[in-house]
């Protein structure tokens, strides 16, 4: 049975419902609160009231963003466009990589150890696959580049 959002409390017990699974951030809760049929006003209220309270952080937000993506094997880069596309400002998000103490070289290193076995490339082909798919993953070209050359632990 679908929930009519035709008031603020309505909102605010849907929002809080969808802040229960997981955090949220502001335009992406918004975004949700649309689609399930209220109104930009009841939106409005009720999500500033979530933030005086303390429920809705954009921080919040985006430490549990970029700690859950760096675990699954994602870069900064891949990171940092997931979430300019999710609405958060770019200032934010940079300052949150800087804040997160993420060691992007492990990061790398473990990616590419779970997805080529540790094995170095053999060939241009092989090497150029392999860095194909550790640029996708949002990891910067001069990292990847060290991996290659077997020298990223060199610094």
């Amino acid at each position: 049975m679908a929930v009519l959002l035709d008031n603020v409390q309505a909102v605010r017990h849907t929002a809080m419902d969808l802040l229960a699974r997981r955090e949220h951030g502001r335009v992406e809760l918004s975004r949700k609160l649309r689609q399930r049929g209220a109104s930009d006003e009841h939106i409005e209220v009720a999500l500033d009231r979530l933030s005086e309270e303390g429920l809705l952080c954009e921080a919040r937000y985006l430490e549990s963003f970029i700690s859950y993506r760096a675990r699954s094997g994602f870069g900064p880069q891949r990171i940092r466009e997931d979430l300019s596309q999710r609405g958060l400002g770019r200032a934010d998000v940079e300052q949150a990589l800087r804040d997160s103490g993420i060691d992007w070289r492990d990061g790398l290193q473990q990616t590419w150890q779970r997805k080529f076995a540790g094995q170095l490339p053999t060939d241009a082909r092989e090497r150029a696959r392999q860095m194909r798919f550790l640029v996708y993953r949002g990891y910067p070209m001069d990292l990847v580049g060290q991996l290659m050359r077997g020298s990223l632990d060199d610094d």
